[in-house]
C-alpha cells in the first residue's frame, strides 16, 4: 500500500544554536496538546512555504521518545543548499507555524540485539540522540562512535559526554583521529547490531567492513537521506494525468510533480523508503539514479525511477502518473 504522511500544523516554540552550523528547533502543537509518540530513529517531514515554492525536508527527531510533549529537530545549514536548510536557519522564527508529517521510523532499533553499536558522522548524529535515550533507559549495552570534522562541528558533543559517560568515543579529523571500522566490527560479540548514519562514504565503508567480517545482513542498519541533487532542467510527461511538467535546475522531480497538482506517495523524500517508486513508460535519454532503494538490475532495466532524488538527461521521459 502506498503511503503519504498526513501533515499537521505546529508552532516553533524555541530555536537554540547548537554549533555555528546547527540549530535545534522545538516544535509544539498549536493547541498545546502532546504530539504523537514515536520511537528512536524516527523522522518527520517539515513543510516550508518559501514564497511560491513548497519545500518538504525530512529531519530526525532528536528529543527523547520516552516523554509526551514537543518535538525537537536539528538542522545543519548546508554549504550547498537547495533552500530548505537556509530557510530554516534564516527565515524561521519563534512563534512561526510550520506543517509537519506524523513520525515515520525507517531506522528503528532491533530489540533482539545483545548489543548496539552506533556509528555517526557529522549531522548523522541526530537519529542516535533519541535512540541512546531509549537504550540508556532500558539498560541495554551500547556504544557510540562519532566522527566529526573539528570540535566546533561536533553537535551535542558535550551533552553526549555528560549524559552517556563511558558509552561515547569521538574521532576528530582536525586532530588526525580516524575510526578504524575494520577493527571496530571485528571486536564485537555475537548478536551485536550495527547502525550507521552520516556521509555516504562512511556508511559504505562501515557496511562493507561488517560484511567482509561475516556480519549477517539483518544485523546491519543504515539511514540514507540523500538530498536531491541539482542538475540540467528537463521535461517529464505524466501519462495518466496528461500533463507535461518542467523540472528546474534546483528542483527535484517529486517537487515539480507535486507543484503540478499530482500527488505521489512518500515517507522519507530521501531515496530510502521506496514509497515513491514510479514506473517509467518511456525514456529517450539517461536516467540519473541517486536513490538507495532500486537494485542494480532495476537501474539497468530503466523501467523504474525514484522521483524524490533522481533526475533525467535526455529528450523525453514518460512516467506512469
Amino acid at each position: 500500500m502506498s503511503i503519504r504522511p498526513r501533515s499537521s500544523p505546529v508552532r516553533v516554540a524555541e530555536i537554540v544554536p547548537v554549533t555555528p552550523f546547527v540549530k535545534r528547533f522545538r516544535l509544539a502543537a498549536t493547541d498545546a496538546s502532546p504530539l504523537p509518540r514515536y520511537s528512536g530513529g524516527a523522522h518527520i517531514v517539515v513543510e516550508m512555504r518559501d514564497g511560491g515554492v513548497v519545500r518538504r525536508n525530512p529531519y530526525s527527531l532528536t528529543s527523547s521518545p520516552l516523554h509526551d510533549g514537543d518535538y525537537e529537530i536539528s538542522v545543519q545549514r548546508a554549504e550547498v543548499s537547495r533552500g530548505g536548510s537556509v530557510f530554516m536557519h534564516d527565515r524561521v522564527r519563534v512563534g512561526d507555524t510550520l506543517a509537519v508529517s506524523a513520525p515515520v521510523n525507517l531506522f528503528m532499533l532491533d530489540w533482539r540485539a545483545r548489543k548496539h553499536v552506533l556509528v555517526a558522522g557529522g549531522i548523522g548524529i541526530t537519529p542516535f540522540l533519541a535512540q541512546m535515550a531509549q537504550l540508556s533507559a532500558e539498560g541495554r549495552p551500547f556504544e557510540l562512535h562519532y566522527c566529526i570534522r573539528s570540535p566546533e562541528r561536533g553537535a551535542y558533543r558535550e551533552a553526549l559526554e555528560r549524559c552517556f559517560p563511558g558509552h561515547v568515543r569521538f574521532y576528530c579529523a582536525s586532530k588526525g583521529e580516524r575510526l578504524d571500522v575494520t577493527q571496530l566490527v571485528a571486536s564485537q560479540p555475537l548478536g551485536t547490531h550495527l547502525y550507521v548514519c552520516g556521509p555516504t562514504p562512511l556508511i559504505d565503508a562501515t557496511l562493507e567492513a561488517a560484511r567482509a567480517a561475516g556480519w549477517p545482513g539483518h544485523n546491519l542498519h543504515a539511514e540514507h537521506f540523500a538530498a536531491p541533487p541539482s542538475g540540467t532542467p528537463f521535461d517529464v510527461y505524466l501519462q495518466r494525468a496528461g500533463l507535461r511538467v518542467y523540472v528546474g535546475e534546483h528542483e527535484s522531480l517529486l517537487e515539480a510533480i507535486e507543484a503540478a497538482g499530482v500527488e505521489v506517495p512518500y515517507l522519507c523524500r530521501g531515496g530510502a523508503c521506496g514509497q515513491c517508486e514510479t514506473a517509467v513508460l518511456g525514456c529517450d535519454g539517461r536516467l540519473q539514479h541517486h536513490d538507495h532503494w532500486l537494485t542494480t538490475a532495476d537501474r539497468a532495466a530503466g523501467r523504474k525511477i525514484m522521483p524524490c532524488v533522481s533526475r533525467f538527461d535526455g529528450r523525453e521521459l514518460v512516467l506512469d502518473l
